[in-house]
């Protein structure tokens, strides 16, 4: 079907001089003459895809309320050529319409992610949550020349004020601060991204509850930190926090309770069989141990034998006692050294567990 040319809107041809009542007559039967205008897809043309099919319902939507100013006709917007046309006459209401989706096509979601221009995702671990920019360190232009001294000295200057205006009061810093403190020690400690992005929120509430005044950065950074590792379930003892920490066990341990406490956070009691995978992997031993291990540990529990005591204990003395029950050669120094714990702690709880052991089966 050959298109038929685009009749203009009355109100565009305003400036021109009125036609006659029979020109006028003629130009509209020429115009109800004219089929509407329908688009059609062929086979071998790809179907489209997600990002315009929005742009078509938004198009839609935004010519909902208009009418043909001829016929009072439906109006519809023709995305492909940029016009609104009407349906019955095939009167061009508008062109030139902004198409405001990407100038790109992609047929899949892998091609739709490379060819995809916009920036990272906010994350909680930065003081601005990722929506400023940086001058980077490297001392090389667009091509990859070095620069010259004098424009090395000038980017120096530059990068020294956009760090001042990223930073523009003291909460931002101490915001900053805290933050490469909990970046620092979940990298040390191998935490996963969800516990640090939990320790940022954390750290923000006590931010914005005031609870930091008398107390250190570090500190309430670390308890936070803490926190959001009991409340993710990843086994971290709280000597394994004081040796990558910057304060006391004692002034950490006094945080924690006051933020906790404070911000009202519901923490579970660490379980002894969560630090069984990670110290049986340390100690290379096989499954059947860590099998046996937490069988010890369950059977503890059930006599409340776990009650007031250290979890990193148990799971060791589980350990120990499981390698020596499977056959596997472990000593009690290996286990103290993984585990962190002293030897005398691991022999004591070593025959609870194989007391509680020995009333299972006697039971």
């Amino acid at each position: 079907m050959v298109p038929h040319p685009a009749v203009r809107c009355p109100t565009v041809m305003s400036k021109q001089p009125p036609d006659t009542d029979g020109e006028r007559s003629r130009a509209s039967e020429r115009v109800r003459e004219r089929p509407p205008r329908e688009r059609s897809r062929t086979d071998s043309e790809p179907e489209s895809t997600e990002s315009e099919r929005e742009s078509e319902s938004e198009a839609e939507e935004s010519t909902a309320g208009l009418v043909c100013p001829e016929c009072s006709g439906r109006v519809v917007s023709d995305s492909e050529h940029g016009e609104t046309v009407c349906q019955e006459c095939g009167l061009v209401v508008e062109d030139e319409a902004v198409d405001r989706g990407p100038e790109w096509r992609a047929f899949d979601s892998a091609e739709r992610d490379q060819k995809s221009r916009v920036g990272a995702p906010t994350t909680q671990m930065m003081h601005d949550k990722g929506l400023s920019t940086t001058i980077g360190w490297q001392n090389k232009d667009a091509y990859g020349n070095s620069l010259s001294s004098r424009q090395r000295r000038r980017m120096q200057r530059l990068r020294t004020w956009d760090e001042r205006f990223r930073t523009r009061n003291s909460q931002e810093r101490n915001l900053k601060q805290a933050l490469g403190e909990i970046e620092r020690m979940a990298s040390a400690l191998g935490l996963p991204e969800t516990v640090k992005e939990t320790a940022s929120v954390i750290y923000r509430r006590a931010l914005s509850e005031g609870l930091l005044p008398g107390r250190s950065i570090e500190g309430v950074s670390t308890a936070a930190l803490y926190a959001a590792a009991r409340q993710a379930g990843v086994p971290r003892s709280l000597d394994e926090f004081v040796r990558v920490a910057r304060v006391e066990k004692t002034e950490l341990t006094r945080t924690y309770r006051y933020v906790v406490r404070q911000l009202g956070l519901e923490i579970k009691p660490a379980d002894p069989e969560s630090y069984v995978p990670r110290f049986t992997s340390d100690l290379s031993l096989s499954e059947e141990t860590e099998a046996r291990a937490r069988e010890l540990l369950r059977n503890a529990k059930e006599q409340g034998l776990h009650s007031g005591k250290s979890p990193v204990g148990l799971a060791a003395a589980s350990i120990y006692a499981g390698a020596l029950l499977t056959n596997e050669g472990v000593t009690q120094s290996e286990v103290s050294e993984v585990a962190d714990i002293s030897e005398v702690t691991i022999r004591n709880r070593y025959h609870e567990l194989i007391e509680a052991e020995g009333d299972a089966l006697a039971v």
